[in-house]
């Protein structure tokens, strides 16, 4: 049997997967949703109707409302994970997530406010889950592991797109748009009902786990973080914690630029109306855009290539993961780094190379060079993910999850900024004015990778530290290989 760490691993990849269907199959299924279709009459004649005449703003409405909920929980979900644990949170937030996509089907035939009300509850139960992973492995992530544990739960998420594209349009062509719901929905709760079967709030409090993986934890700081009172203003005056947060928002500024952008980059002025997809399978609507006019690929071509950002992506995450931790490793002393070198390699070499590609890409827009360059443009930020988003818990560990929540409440800010802004340069979809794009998100990544290689730490930070005189005990329990916590500790003020 592997060990339990791994096992929670690859529970947590496929909750990521699960994260990302419920979060893109109500962009996939709207097609279908809009989409003319025939029915017969009884008097054996043909009508063509649509399930919902939802125009191109309401369908925008409809869509980005889930970030609106997203964005209002991180900072809370990650307080509440350090507090409750994030073994629960982490599952109570797909459980729900899965709950209230199973009612999208009902409500969306009630009205578009209940329809635009579940997604922002999907929203709100959603973005509690980066947070409390961080604080499930705060607990289950030994130090030496830590890059690879992170990266392989990440990656999920890409992987979960990857797979709602192409088998929400099988189930909506085979079976109707409604069974998208019901089918990611259950798959949903019955991962979280899994979850809280298998994996426990510390590897001390898990009975499967064996003496010798348990030597690789700290047992003192595994029972006391939870009752630790929160520093906010040591982490919000803390330079290698605004390092983390300007990595991830320059990380997921020049993601969200790629991925949102693209279609129109690349389609010039002949945009497609999302309603004429061409076909049932809603994923192609993300391909036309993209590929299929400007670009000169067929439909089966563009299919891959669209996807291939995505797959590229996942396998850079783990790989990168695995190399974080090669490199800070003792086995071979001439080629080990320091956690904060490793973190700083890391991140600052993927940023400087997405600014180099994705001005290459900008300026040279053959449609061999652009997909190419974007592709390892968008697949170079994985290596980033093995530096900040696993730096949370070399600076704080016991308050990762905070942290967490703090980094990504700014970082899906480009999410909803980049759009919009976009907008506003290219009214006329100019090369010129599509390079501008570009150079924005090239001088971001390069702002990300000079601040994050100035201010990034990895390691502890003082206002981090738990003291052995902080006035804690630990007495005798039953169930958690003899430990438990039973005292609050107020960290020192930081000098």
């Amino acid at each position: 049997m592997p060990p339990k760490r791994y096992i929670v691993a690859v529970l947590a990849f496929l909750g990521f997967c699960n994260v990302y269907m419920l979060r893109v199959n109500l962009s996939i299924a709207i097609v279908a949703m809009t989409n003319n279709h025939t029915i017969s009459l009884p008097d054996n004649s043909v009508a063509i109707v649509q399930d919902f005449d939802w125009d191109s703003k309401m369908r925008g409405i409809i869509l980005s409302s889930f970030f609106y909920g997203y964005i209002m929980t991180q900072i809370p979900g990650g307080y509440l994970s350090a507090r409750l644990g994030g073994r629960l949170l982490f599952g109570l937030g797909i459980f729900m997530t899965g709950l209230f996509t199973l009612l999208t089907p009902l409500v969306a035939r009630i009205s578009v406010g209940l329809l635009i009300t579940i997604r922002i509850l999907e929203g709100l139960f959603e973005g509690v889950t980066y947070p409390s992973i961080h604080a499930v492995w705060s607990h289950w992530a030994p130090p030496a592991e830590r890059s690879k544990l992170v990266t392989i739960a990440f990656s999920g998420s890409y992987i979960g797109t990857v797979i709602a594209m192409p088998l929400s349009g099988l189930i909506a062509d085979h079976a109707g748009w409604p069974v998208i719901f019901y089918f990611f929905g259950i798959v949903a709760i019955v991962w979280s009902l899994l979850w809280w079967l298998v994996v426990r709030d510390s590897p001390f409090t898990d009975p499967s786990v064996t003496p010798e993986e348990l030597q690789l934890y700290d047992e003192q700081e595994q029972y006391i973080e939870a009752k630790v009172e929160t520093p906010w203003r040591q982490i919000l005056t803390s330079l290698p914690v605004w390092a983390i947060i300007v990595a991830h928002f320059s990380e997921n500024w020049g993601f969200y630029t790629l991925l949102t952008q693209l279609p129109s980059f690349m389609n010039g002025k002949k945009s497609l109306p999302l309603s004429q997809g061409g076909t049932c399978f809603a994923w192609k609507i993300h391909i036309i855009i993209t590929l299929a006019d400007v670009l000169g690929f067929n439909l089966d071509q563009a299919g891959f290539l669209s996807a291939l950002p995505y797959l590229v992506m996942a396998i850079v995450v783990q790989s990168g993961g695995h190399i974080a931790d090669a490199l800070r490793s003792h086995a071979h002393p001439k080629f080990s780094f320091s956690t904060t070198k490793v973190r700083k390699i890391m991140t600052c070499t993927a940023f400087l190379s997405q600014t180099v590609f994705m001005l290459l890409a900008a300026y040279i827009m053959t449609p061999t060079a652009a997909v190419t360059f974007l592709t390892i443009s968008v697949g170079l930020g994985g290596f980033a993910w093995s530096g900040f988003s696993v730096n949370h818990l070399d600076v704080a560990p016991q308050f990762a999850s905070i942290l967490m929540g703090l980094s990504n409440c700014f970082a899906t800010v480009p999410g909803i900024v980049s759009p919009t802004l976009t907008g506003i340069i290219v009214p006329d979809k100019s090369a010129g004015e599509w390079q501008m794009v570009f150079i924005i998100a090239a001088g971001i990544y390069l702002c990300g990778a000079l601040f994050y290689g100035m201010f990034a730490s990895g390691e502890k930070q003082k206002w981090a530290e738990l003291y052995e005189d902080a006035g804690f005990t630990l007495t005798q329990g039953e169930h958690n290989h003899g430990y438990d916590a039973t005292a609050t500790v107020t960290p020192p003020p930081l000098d």
